[in-house]
């Protein structure tokens, strides 16, 4: 039974440990979107104690974000991102029953699924470094607490400790978040065009990611880190079945994703008791404090020594490549344009290499 669930301190760490990826991105989008932060809020809690209880060990449920990304940007509409997020839903369950998924590992090269990894890595780091650098002071001692439990004998619950180190400081310079009575989301659905708009800015950025990413890196890193099994069609239909049901009700597209899975692990979690606990939380900040004042309360150095110890976990998979150069490409081009186009373009250039330059020099195509 432990083996599936444990409820002590390293699973607690490792609860938050994926806060870093999450807030940031629900609160942008909040704060520039129609969306609410309590029904999207939630949903987060609802999928996380669903998929501890599911899959029985720490599984991410972070938002989609390319669609995060974008709407922060201005580009998505509430409406369309309830569009995207159906449709990724429907594309996602599509690609789960009828096996599509088996299809699509066979034909993505190991090297770019490392690669993935490493541009997630690397853009974790990016964003680490914006947010260090913006509240210095309170992430050079949050990385100073990590790297002390790194190295010390004793138990780490070092994301425990500045995710409450930073509540603290929140609560001092923005006073205690007021009490927010929860409204029951809403059913709505978006207008036709609000579906097309959703399709050509939301889903076609996410998809690639959603496959490289969210699906064969993190069933990847679960056998790295876990030494446990998750065939990928399992976690395509459970992303499916989270963005059908959340996004019609006020909910955010959600996926898994390898740099969550990094941060919940190397902060301790290693069962689906840590996916409950941080469901718990989620459920419990919807309830009561899903309220405008919640945006401020976490400081950005905070989020960003939790996203920089994420990245380390990531690059620590990247490594095992079965090439070097092409996965070292891939991540330099996620880093520079994105991680959909870097996706996109090293896959291309994976079956050219494939079908025509190995096969004119005939060599072996095994790692394919």
């Amino acid at each position: 039974m432990e083996r599936d669930f444990r409820f002590n301190l390293e699973e607690i760490a490792g609860a938050v440990g994926d806060y870093g990826t999450l807030i940031p991105i629900i609160i942008g989008v909040a704060a520039v979107t129609e969306i609410k932060i309590g029904p999207v809020l939630f949903f987060f809690g609802l999928s996380y104690i669903f998929t501890g209880l599911y899959y029985k060990l720490p599984m991410p449920v972070e938002p989609m974000k390319a669609v995060g990304t974008l709407a922060i940007a201005g580009v998505l509409t509430a409406s369309q991102i309830a569009g995207a997020g159906i449709l990724m839903g429907i594309i996602l369950l599509l690609i789960g029953v009828t096996g599509g998924i088996d299809y699509i590992k066979k034909v993505i090269p190991h090297w770019l699924i490392r690669g993935v990894q490493l541009g997630m890595a690397l853009i974790l780091l990016r964003t680490a470094l914006r947010f260090i650098i913006g509240d210095w002071v309170i992430g050079l001692i949050s990385i100073g607490i990590v790297l002390f439990f790194t190295f010390a004998p004793i138990l780490d619950f070092s994301g425990l400790l500045i995710f409450g180190l930073g509540l603290i400081i929140g609560i001092h310079n923005q006073g205690m978040i007021p009490v927010y009575h929860f409204s029951w989301p809403a059913f709505t659905w978006p207008a036709p065009a609000d579906f097309w708009q959703g399709f050509l800015n939301g889903v076609l950025p996410q998809l690639p990611m959603t496959l490289g990413n969210a699906v064969l890196a993190t069933s990847l890193l679960i056998t790295d880190l876990l030494e446990r099994k998750v065939p990928e069609s399992k976690l395509v239909n459970s992303m499916g079945l989270m963005c059908i049901i959340a996004s019609p009700f006020g909910g955010f597209p959600m996926c898994h994703g390898s740099g969550g899975l990094a941060a919940q692990y190397r902060f301790g979690a290693r069962t689906g008791g840590s996916n409950i606990i941080s469901g718990v939380i989620l459920l419990l900040a919807a309830f009561f404090f899903a309220s405008p004042e919640l945006v401020n309360i976490i400081p950005y150095g905070v989020l960003g020594a939790l996203l920089f110890f994420s990245a380390s976990q990531l690059l620590q998979s990247a490594v095992k490549t079965n090439n070097r150069l092409y996965t070292g490409i891939t991540g330099v081009i996620a880093l520079l344009v994105g991680m959909a186009p870097a996706f996109i373009t090293m896959f291309i250039f994976s079956l050219f290499e494939r079908f025509y330059l190995k096969k004119d020099t005939g060599q072996s195509t095994k790692d394919f």
